[in-house]
């Protein structure tokens, strides 16, 4: 009878020491109350705590956690109706305080971040909510860290995952876009054209002031050749005159030579003349020739022996 008894107390013993052992997983921190009032906090591990006096009150999870965001309805400030959703990384720094300040953690933080999303971006217009994506993020998470501190957590990144306006607004926001690209492609195109015509300006203009140079060329060339041609005609003129102030009768054969040679070449390459018929004799062609002849004997013998110009006659007066 004894015997039992030391075994029924033996075991009480055993049981009472395995309830009063508390092992506590990586990552979590649980809260010890004594009858009902918070004492300390059990670190992962080993812990142990008298059975029947202590007990564990919260066990929180102490890891980064995600809570997602419902979608939603919001009117934005130009009366917008847009549904967004979203989600929210937090972690609890302080086991207490996220334990016993707030009841339901996760509702409390779910509702925070569902008002503050409406004011946010409520705030905005449409065009700014599809935009500024970052700013409406850290808006978020400064009002939703300040608000949920006293809760011992840490609000670490708040997302926007989607933003989606109405059937009607899309395909406004569609032609917009279009018309958009259209103003766009028709500016390049316009500017494409005024550079291709001023190119094509800047190259006739070059094109005409190589003419004109080309042309100013020319007419100087012309103009020198013209030169020439004129200071030979007065060298031989002058030559000629030399001759028949010498007395040499033939210069005016030569001169009347080449003028019926030039006159000769004009009927020639005249485009109305089909038949030509000249009055004249060969032999007076072959005369006029031979007068040239004895110019160019003549001038030869001048070269060698100079002759003196012969005295001018004087005329007899009334009484001689």
């Amino acid at each position: 009878m004894e015997f039992g008894f030391v075994f029924f107390l033996l075991l009480l013993a055993i049981i009472y020491l395995f309830a009063s052992i508390k092992i506590v997983r990586q990552g979590f921190q649980y809260t010890i109350e004594y009858f009902g009032r918070f004492t300390q906090v059990a670190k992962p591990g080993f812990n142990f705590y008298p059975a029947f006096f202590y007990r564990v009150g919260r066990k929180v999870n102490m890891m980064e956690q995600v809570l997602d965001i419902p979608g939603q309805e919001i009117i934005t400030k130009d009366n917008a109706m847009i549904s967004t959703d979203g989600v929210v990384f937090f972690q609890v720094l302080d086991a207490p305080k996220a334990a016993y300040e707030v009841n339901d953690l996760y509702n409390a933080i779910l509702n925070l971040v569902t008002t503050n999303l409406r004011t946010v971006m409520g705030s905005m217009d449409l065009d700014e909510t599809l935009s500024k994506r970052d700013e409406i993020n850290g808006r978020l998470l400064t009002v939703i860290d300040d608000a949920t501190t006293p809760w011992g957590i840490k609000i670490t990144r708040v997302e926007i995952k989607d933003i989606r306006p109405p059937q009607d607004i899309i395909n406004a926001m569609a032609r917009q876009m279009k018309a958009e690209r259209e103003k766009r492609a028709n500016i390049l195109d316009a500017e494409g054209a005024r550079a291709s015509e001023i190119l094509r300006s800047e190259g006739e203009k070059q094109g005409q002031i190589l003419q004109a140079e080309g042309r100013r060329e020319a007419a100087f060339r012309d103009a020198e050749a013209r030169e020439r041609e004129a200071q030979a005609e007065a060298k031989a003129t002058e030559m000629v005159s030399q001759a028949i102030a010498g007395g040499n009768a033939q210069a005016i054969n030569y001169f009347v030579a080449q003028e019926y040679v030039k006159a000769l070449e004009k009927f020639a390459t005249s485009p109305n003349a089909k038949t030509i018929l000249f009055p004249v004799e060969a032999t007076q062609l072959i005369g006029t020739l031979g007068g040239i002849g004895e110019i160019a004997k003549e001038a030869l013998r001048d070269n060698d022996i100079i002759t003196p110009p012969a005295p001018a006659r004087k005329k007899p007066g009334p009484f001689e």
